[in-house]
């Protein structure tokens, strides 16, 4: 029981509280957080192997006109026809190639023969002086054009679109916000042209297919979720262990390990406790302690009151 009062101290349940939280929060949140991440990236380097073995195709057969992008079918080579239209290009700023600062030119593409029109990342172009940006104009008239399929990206609360200096800007390729922007229904996905491309500017490198340190972080979480109960269990195995082993040294030499007798203001509170009970009335305890000590009015009242003092401490 004494041992079990030991682990009911504030101490011993913060400890509790605090391991059980950790645990559920590495099982639950912070591994699959990582392995999860560790999936999507394996999944895109999946279709980007895929899709560098496969041969481009019209663009009809991976994203037709009016129907919803299949995200399975991101990084496929495609081909269109039709034109730029450069007086509705778009910059996307605080973008990085090559670890420099650079700025992709976003341009809508209209579809020959057809009101379609599809966003086009024609590469990347570093800012010069004072943050200026000379995009080289894209051909004229109709041109067939090779791109990879790209799922639109998305765009934070109050960094939409606007314009900077009579420049149409953004900082992400939403496609979403793109649209409304430029005048042109929005598709889910974006094309971003390959090299050596009619139009094409900085060459935007395909993602390294590797998988990163996601499994190893989700790997460590979980160890981290197991270890941290063990940990709690030989803490709290350590603290019996050490108890019982005092015990024992108090046992074989002679000394009493029970707790001291309670203090001054511990009896004062007991004997509030019983007052209260109704079991005995302050003078009636005062006066049986008296009587008990003065042996039935043989001692005087300075006796009696230096015995009652001996025996509270007072």
């Amino acid at each position: 029981m004494r041992v079990l009062k030991t682990f009911l101290r504030p101490g011993w349940l913060l400890l509790g509280v605090f391991v059980v939280a950790f645990a559920a929060a590495c099982f639950v949140v912070l591994a699959p957080w990582q392995l999860g991440k560790n999936t999507d990236t394996e999944h895109r380097n999946d279709l980007i192997r895929n899709a560098e073995t496969t041969a481009a195709v019209p663009i009809d057969e991976f994203a037709p006109a009016g129907q919803v992008f299949n995200t399975d079918d991101e990084w496929r080579e495609v081909t269109i026809t039709g034109r730029f239209l450069d007086d509705q290009q778009v910059l996307i700023r605080l973008r990085s190639a090559g670890e420099r600062p650079s700025v992709e030119v976003v341009t809508p593409f209209q579809a020959a023969g057809s009101d379609r029109v599809v966003f086009v990342n024609r590469g990347y172009v570093r800012p010069g002086d004072g943050n200026k940006v000379d995009v080289a104009p894209s051909p004229t008239g109709d041109v067939t054009i090779t791109g990879r399929l790209r799922k639109t990206e998305s765009t934070s609360p109050g960094k939409g679109p606007r314009v900077e200096s009579g420049v149409q800007t953004a900082y992400t390729i939403d496609t979403r916000t793109l649209g409304p922007a430029t005048g042109h229904p929005s598709e889910g996905f974006y094309l971003q042209l390959s090299p050596n491309q009619p139009a094409s500017l900085g060459e935007i490198a395909l993602p390294q297919l590797d998988s990163g340190p996601y499994l190893s972080y989700g790997l460590q979480w979980l160890a981290f979720g197991v270890m941290a109960p063990l940990g709690a269990v030989y803490f709290i195995y350590s603290e019996v262990k050490a108890r019982r082993r005092d015990k024992k040294i108090a046992e074989e030499n002679g000394v009493d390990d029970t707790p001291p007798p309670p203090s001054v203001s511990d009896r004062d509170r007991i004997r509030s406790r019983l007052r209260g009970a109704g079991i005995a009335s302050g003078n009636d305890v005062q006066a049986k302690e008296t009587a008990e000590i003065g042996g039935g009015g043989g001692a005087g009242t300075g006796d009696v009151k230096e015995k009652l003092a001996q025996r509270y401490g007072r």
